[in-house]
């Protein structure tokens, strides 16, 4: 499982022209799901996007993860993070999941996410969304789950 975290003052989704998610300041996450993921890269993910620590405190350090503070956050999925275009002109997506078994694990993410209290919004499942931020700092971080041979800590 792949994730672009940005950290953004702003961010909303608009699917055919109907804004279906917005916020204020927090997260927007684009979330990718490979062939091979699993119910444990899942817990992984969730459990890093909630807790890590890209906020700045009252001494202006990055010592704040959403679970502290009362920002929220978009999640949105995107299949072509997994892309390879080492090759050639035009990037293959062999190594992305399938959309049904893609589907399930990206809402089981938003679920878990929920659960522990954050305020999520998302996009629409593969459709063709327009992405909008503004982003703070800059700061992006890019996350991969451990998979199945690493430690998971």
């Amino acid at each position: 499982m792949k994730a672009v975290v940005q950290r953004v003052l702003e961010a909303s989704v608009t699917v055919e022209g109907h804004r279906v998610s917005e916020m204020g300041p927090g997260l927007l996450v684009l979330l990718g799901v490979g062939k091979g993921d699993t119910e444990a890269d899942v817990a992984w993910m969730v459990e890093k996007l909630a807790t890590l620590r890209i906020f700045e405190d009252a001494a202006g350090k990055m010592n704040l993860s959403l679970e502290d503070t009362s920002r929220q956050l978009i999640v949105v999925s995107q299949f072509t993070l997994y892309g390879d275009a080492r090759k050639g002109r035009r990037p293959s997506f062999i190594d992305a999941m399938e959309p049904v078994g893609a589907k399930a694990l990206y809402e089981r993410a938003c679920e878990l996410l929920r659960q522990r209290g954050l305020t999520v919004g998302t996009g629409v499942f593969a459709a063709d969304m327009k992405v909008a931020l503004v982003n703070d700092g800059p700061v992006t971080l890019l996350l991969e789950s451990p998979g199945p041979a690493a430690p998971r800590g």
